[in-house]
């Protein structure tokens, strides 16, 4: 009965979290004015550890030992690493995206710049994904740009719309 109790004690408690993180969430992101599909990305993200956790904690009060739990979580991660190995850019953008989410000073409608040697990569973001800043050029033209490489390079916030040539002399 005692374990019972705890198990709803910590499903219970899952869901408290579940709701304290959106709100948390929201409210992060009214602040920043971000798009309900970022959010809802976010938000998906946050849950799922939520629920990896509370999985965890409910194995080791049903009398699941430390051992067994370790030896299954531990396989577990065995394959999921070698899955994300294979496919590090995922998992990486991912991460940034994590990143960009609660750090990132720029908001969908910006125009930016990022400071790039190879190709001019300016534009008005028009939407910021699980996987990429998706970038309108002033030719009309899209750029989808990978969320790790924006969080490696200097990003510049242009107010005003220059003409190429005094852009690129800064």
């Amino acid at each position: 009965m005692t374990k019972l109790l705890l198990v709803v004690g910590c499903f219970f408690a899952f869901y408290l979290a579940s709701l304290i993180l959106d709100k948390v969430i929201r409210e992060r992101s009214i602040k920043k004015m971000l798009g309900d599909l970022r959010v809802r990305y976010v938000t998906r993200l946050m849950n799922i550890g939520l629920v990896f956790c509370c999985i965890v904690v409910v194995c080791l009060i049903l009398g699941l030992g430390y051992s067994e739990v370790s030896v299954f979580l531990s396989s577990i991660f065995a394959v999921v690493g070698v899955a994300l190995f294979a496919q590090w850019s995922i998992l990486s953008n991912i991460t940034a995206s994590m990143i960009i989410f609660f750090g990132f000073p720029y908001r969908v409608g910006d125009r930016i710049k990022i400071l790039d040697k190879d190709d001019d990569m300016s534009g008005i973001i028009e939407e910021i994904s699980m996987f990429h800043v998706i970038l309108r050029r002033e030719d009309g033209n899209i750029v989808t740009y990978p969320n790790t490489l924006i969080l490696q390079k200097a990003v510049l916030k242009v107010e005003h719309p220059l003409p190429p040539a005094v852009i690129e002399e800064h």
